[in-house]
C-alpha cells in the first residue's frame, strides 16, 4: 500500500472544544486545554504523547526538566516529528505501530474491537452501540488504544506466531491460546491517573520522566528504551520485544497486539506479553499497594467514582514508602507542583470490564469512568491532606449509615432491602460529587474554611435525608412507623469542629 495518512500532518487526535488535530498542531499550539474522547482514549493518547516526548528529549535530571519547560519541550517534539515523519504513516511499507508480517491472521471488523459496540447476537440498547464505518482518523485512534487496552479473549488469531518456537500463544494442549488482556486493563480494568495542568502541553511536560527518575525506579531496568516506531519488533519475543518489556517506552506503548489495518477491518493477533503488576512491573499511571503478601490494585469501579479514591492516591503524604497505594505518576507530579504554580488537577479514569472463561467484555454495570479534581499548588500539604482525609472518612461513615438505615427500614416490613439500600447510597454519592470540589478548596487551616466545611456538612447531611426519603416511602401507617424508627441520626456528624 502507498504511504498515506501521516499522523504528523493529518488531524486525528480529539481535543476538547477544538475537534481533531494533528501531532504537529498539538505540539505546536500551547493553548489546547485538554484531550477529548472517552477515558481509555485519553489515557492511550496521553501515553503516546509522552512516548514521543521521551523519545524527543528525556531530561537528565530535575534541573534540566525545569529548564526545558513546556516551550522547550514543544520545540524538541516538533523537531523530532519532522525527523521521523516517514515512520508515522498509517498505511505503507512501514505502517505506524503495525506488523505487516501478521497479514496471515484473520481479519476482524473494527466494531468487534470496540468494547462499547454490540456485535454478533449481543443486544443493542441504544444508537451508540451500533457499529459504524471508521475513517482513517478513527482507525488511528483505535490502533493506539489497542496497544494497551485490548480486551482478552478469542478474537486474537494466535495461530500466527512471528518468533520461531515462541510458546506464549499456545495453551497446554498445544493449540492457539486465548488472547491475554492488555496491560492497561489487566483483570477488571485498572484505574489510571495523571496529574494535569491547564493545557495539554504543560500536562505532557509535568508527566515527563527524567533519566534520574527512570534510573531510580526498579520498574524500568532497561531505562527509557527506544520508541517502537524507530525500531519495530520482528516478533513476540525478539530482542527488541524483550527490551520493550524492560523499559519505560514499553509501558507507554506496550504493543500487546500485533495489528495490520485493511479497508475491511484489521488483522489481529496477540503481540508482546507485557508483565503485569503481580510480576513486579507496575505501570506508573496505576495505583498499587505492595505492602501485603500480594500486590493490590485500584480498579475502575462505576459504583465508586474515582474522586472518592483521592485520599488513597495522595496517601504518601503521611505513610511510609512501603505502605498504602502508590501511583508513581501522581507522586512525581506532586513533587513538581511548586514549579507549576497556579492550578493543577488529578485526573483518574478507565474502563471496567467483566470476564468469563478468559473472554473479556463490557456488560451490565461495566462502563467508562473518569473524574477530575482541581487543586491549587499552594494548598497541597500534610495539614490539608489530613483534613481532607477526615472529611472523606466522615462521608464514608454517612454512606454506610444510610445503607444500614434503609436496609433496616425494609427489614421492619419483612422485606429484603439491600438493593434499595444500595440504590439510596449510590444516589447519596451522586449528590455529594457536585460539592466535592468545594470541599477540596476549604480543607486549609483557617476559621473561614472551618465555617465553610460546616456548611458543607449541613448540605451532605441533607443529601442523606433526601436519599433516605426517596427510597423509604411513608404513605401508610406501617411505612411511617418504620420511616421514623430507622431515620438516620446525623447529630454526631453535624457537631461543629472544636
Amino acid at each position: 500500500m502507498e504511504n498515506r495518512f501521516n499522523l504528523v500532518d493529518e488531524p486525528w487526535i480529539p481535543v476538547a472544544d477544538v475537534g481533531r488535530v494533528s501531532l504537529t498542531q498539538l505540539f505546536g499550539d500551547p493553548d489546547y486545554r485538554s484531550l477529548g474522547g472517552n477515558p481509555i482514549q485519553k489515557i492511550a493518547l496521553m501515553k503516546l504523547l509522552l512516548a514521543i516526548a521521551q523519545a524527543a528529549i528525556t531530561p537528565t535530571d530535575e534541573w534540566e526538566w525545569r529548564e526545558l519547560g513546556p516551550l522547550g519541550l514543544s520545540r524538541a517534539c516538533l523537531a523530532y516529528l519532522d525527523r521521523w515523519r516517514d515512520r508515522f504513516f498509517l498505511y505503507g511499507d512501514k505502517p505506524f505501530l503495525q506488523m505487516p508480517a501478521i497479514a496471515k491472521a484473520r481479519i476482524l471488523n473494527y466494531g468487534a474491537l470496540l468494547p462499547e459496540i454490540s456485535t454478533g447476537n449481543a443486544t443493542i440498547l441504544n444508537h451508540a452501540q451500533i457499529e459504524r464505518p471508521l475513517d482513517d482518523a478513527d482507525r488511528a485512534l483505535l490502533l493506539v488504544v489497542l496497544m494497551g487496552f485490548a480486551l482478552g479473549g478469542k478474537k486474537t488469531d494466535n495461530r500466527v506466531v512471528l518468533t520461531p518456537e515462541y510458546q506464549g500463544k499456545t495453551n497446554d494442549k498445544g493449540k492457539p491460546s486465548t488472547g491475554k488482556p492488555g496491560p492497561a486493563v489487566a483483570h477488571m480494568g485498572l484505574l489510571h491517573n495523571f496529574l494535569l495542568a491547564e493545557t495539554v502541553l504543560e500536562s505532557i511536560w509535568i508527566n515527563l520522566f527524567s533519566e534520574e527518575l527512570i534510573q531510580g525506579s526498579s520498574q524500568f531496568p532497561g531505562g527509557c528504551g527506544t520508541a517502537p516506531w524507530e525500531r519495530t519488533p520482528e516478533g513476540e519475543d525478539c530482542a527488541i520485544a524483550r527490551e520493550l518489556k524492560r523499559s519505560l517506552m514499553g509501558r507507554l506503548v506496550p504493543l500487546c497486539r500485533f495489528c495490520l489495518l485493511t479497508d475491511d477491518g484489521m488483522h489481529y493477533s496477540e503481540g508482546i506479553a507485557q508483565p503485569g503488576y503481580k510480576d513486579g512491573f507496575i505501570d506508573p499511571t496505576t495505583a498499587i499497594d505492595t505492602s501485603g503478601k500480594e500486590p493490590k490494585a485500584l480498579w475502575t469501579n462505576p459504583e465508586r467514582r474515582p474522586w472518592r479514591e483521592l485520599t488513597a492516591l495522595l496517601g504518601f503524604f503521611k505513610q511510609q514508602n512501603t505502605q498504602g497505594f502508590n501511583c508513581t505518576q501522581i507522586r512525581m507530579g506532586i513533587e513538581r507542583v511548586p514549579e507549576i504554580g497556579g492550578n493543577f488537577s488529578i485526573w483518574s479514569g478507565g474502563l471496567r470490564v467483566s470476564s468469563n472463561a478468559g473472554e473479556q467484555y463490557a456488560s451490565g454495570s461495566d462502563d467508562f469512568v473518569e473524574s477530575q479534581v482541581w487543586l491549587q499548588s499552594k494548598q497541597v500539604g500534610e495539614w490539608w491532606f489530613n483534613q481532607l482525609e477526615l472529611e472523606m472518612n466522615a462521608l464514608d461513615e454517612l454512606g454506610k449509615m444510610l445503607f444500614g438505615r434503609v436496609n433496616s427500614y425494609f427489614k421492619e416490613q419483612l422485606v429484603d432491602g439491600k438493593e434499595m439500600a444500595s440504590m439510596a447510597t449510590h444516589l447519596f454519592w451522586q449528590l455529594c460529587e457536585r460539592d466535592f470540589q468545594a470541599l477540596i478548596g476549604c480543607c486549609e487551616q483557617s476559621d473561614q474554611n472551618r465555617a465553610q466545611r460546616h456548611q458543607l456538612r449541613l448540605r451532605f447531611a441533607d443529601y442523606v435525608n433526601k436519599a433516605y426519603d426517596r427510597y423509604c416511602p411513608r404513605e401508610t401507617a406501617r411505612q411511617l412507623d418504620a420511616w421514623a424508627k430507622c431515620r438516620p441520626n446525623l447529630g454526631k456528624y453535624l457537631k461543629q469542629e472544636e
